[in-house]
């Protein structure tokens, strides 16, 4: 039977004696019975070591050697999910490439925070602190909301290398060849931040200014590098630095970059064929239009199954998908209802209102057209001071013909990859998107972001993307549980250690978890701590 206990040593050297205690538990493997180290209490104080060393002595019956109505019992601060988010921290090497300063741990309270609570400011992370053991986990005594600016400027300048020793850990027998980058846009609450810029916003905020973020990961979707730009910068500006930063700083010589169209465009094209880079795209309707007319493939290669199609370097797979099409096919009825609707409305004002000016309906309709993209095949006519919908038959059909195709466009060989590797990969790019939603709106919450400084605006995000880390391996080891990786988290927050104190001694016991959360640690192989250790 296995006996847990504490093992006092005493050693002479040099005339001076020194003294340490150690958990240690006994077991028996085959007939010989072996220890192992749990912990060194050395550097608990005497009476937490004569608490832990009563209550092994007495656990079959604690309750009748301390007289619970004499004692004081209080709850202690969480400790389940900071445990357990910082051994995670620790296996994915993020504890490491921070380092052991205090800027670092600040840092890694930051990250594991942000998965505790969500979308938090640096004054929320201050005061989410009081509620959880950080000091006897993590060493951190007490900060206040200017530590951790200046714990993000710190982070700023270690930022890089920092995804370099995190690249080169996972990737230590062999660097991925395949590449996946995608940009979004984060709007600001305010207008000082460094990046603050008005540009296309993705989060449809009207009157904000925002800065754009671009994520690169591999195959898999697993986080690699996260880079902040002006919030006026378009996508495929932001393409460049990333096919230096694989050449550069990963040191990358075999690569496929895969991006969307609107992010790998010619100039792009030729930046990865410089570095002897290879890419998988697709291509816009007009290029398809302009392909067809130039006989290079044609509308019969449209079918649910892939076709390829090669043209010099270049390899088009192409597919129609009948799901899409009808999604298109709907979208459009219901936005041509939409605006057959608000034509309806502008009659009737110009009937109720003789004063009412026939060039301001027209004008209001025209903005309406161009805001649901349906200009090609629509436009608005008077006869009087009634309007009328005209619909352009022949390009509306031209614009059904091609509803649900798509063109997947690539150099890599014929003999590298088949046209269904190629294709899958593409479709792999909603890996990122799946990153984009988790870090700004599902889980984590990159927003509000209430930063000035461009340094601390980049290590802000960059800590948003260690968090998604951290997160995207949580989803894995507990994808066959009915929870969501924030609930679980919230059932890990709930674990306190109940502090005992009798006379002057004081035992802090870490309780038995409920018969979920036991599950989720178990899953992790981990196992929680009897006691919550002393605060070094």
């Amino acid at each position: 039977m296995d006996t847990t206990y504490v093992k006092r040593n005493v050693s002479t050297l040099g005339g001076k004696k020194y003294h340490s205690e150690l958990l240690v538990e006994s077991y028996r493997e085959s007939n010989t019975i072996k220890h192992r180290t749990i912990a060194n209490l050395s550097h608990c104080s005497p009476e937490e070591i004569d608490a832990i060393d009563f209550a092994l002595k007495n656990k079959k019956d604690l309750a009748s050697c301390v007289n619970l109505n004499t004692s004081k019992k209080k709850q202690g601060k969480s400790i389940g999910a900071i445990f357990v988010l910082n051994e995670v921290a620790k296996r994915l090497g993020i504890v490491d490439a921070f380092g052991t300063s205090r800027e670092a741990n600040l840092c890694l309270w930051m990250t594991i925070g942000r998965l505790i609570q969500p979308g938090q400011s640096r004054l929320a992370a201050v005061r989410l602190s009081e509620q959880h053991a950080i000091r006897e986990l993590l060493g951190l005594d007490e900060f206040s909301e200017d530590d951790l600016y200046n714990a993000l400027d710190w982070l700023d300048l270690r930022r890089k290398k920092m995804e370099t020793r995190l690249f080169s850990q996972r990737f230590s027998e062999a660097k991925p060849i395949l590449y996946m980058y995608d940009v979004t846009s984060s709007y600001l609450e305010g207008t000082e931040n460094e990046y603050a810029a008005f540009g296309y916003g993705r989060d449809k905020k009207e009157g904000k200014m925002q800065i754009v973020i671009g994520l690169l990961t591999d195959a898999e979707g697993w986080p690699i590098s996260v880079e902040v730009f002006e919030g006026n910068t378009l996508d495929f500006y932001t393409f460049y630095s990333q096919v230096r930063k694989l050449a550069n700083q990963f040191g990358c010589e075999q690569v496929a970059m895969v991006g969307d169209k609107g992010m790998i465009k010619s100039a792009q094209i030729e930046d990865i064929q410089d570095h002897n880079f290879l890419y998988i795209t697709t291509i816009t309707k007009a290029q398809i239009e302009k392909l067809l007319k130039q006989g290079t493939f044609q509308m019969e290669l449209f079918t649910e199954e892939l076709h390829e199609v090669k043209s010099g370097n270049d390899r088009f797979i192409l597919r129609r998908n009948p799901v899409r099409a009808k999604q298109i096919v709907d979208s459009r009825k219901d936005r041509l209802e939409v605006l057959n609707q608000f034509i309806l409305q502008q009659n009737e004002y110009l009937i109720d209102h003789p004063r009412a000016e026939l060039e301001v309906a027209l004008r209001k309709i025209n903005e309406r057209i161009d805001k649901l993209c349906i200009d090609e095949f629509v436009k608005v006519q008077a006869e009087g001071r009634n309007l009328q919908l005209l619909i352009n038959r022949n390009s509306l059909e031209g614009s059904d013909l091609l509803d649900g195709c798509y063109v997947v466009r690539s150099n890599i060989p014929l003999d590298a990859a088949s046209k269904e590797t190629i294709h899958g990969r593409y479709k792999a790019l909603s890996h990122v998107e799946d990153g984009f939603r988790i870090m700004k709106t599902e889980f984590l919450e990159i927003r509000p972001l209430f930063l000035r400084l461009a340094s601390r605006t980049r290590a802000h995000v960059f800590i948003v993307m260690l968090s998604y880390m951290i997160a995207k391996y949580l989803e894995e080891r507990w994808k066959t549980f009915d929870l969501t990786v924030k609930e679980a988290v919230a059932a890990l927050a709930a674990i306190h250690p109940v502090t005992l104190e009798y006379r002057n001694t004081k035992i802090s016991f870490v309780p038995e978890p409920l018969p979920i959360v036991a599950r989720l640690i178990d899953a992790l192989d981990l196992v929680l701590p009897p006691f919550v250790p002393s605060a070094r």
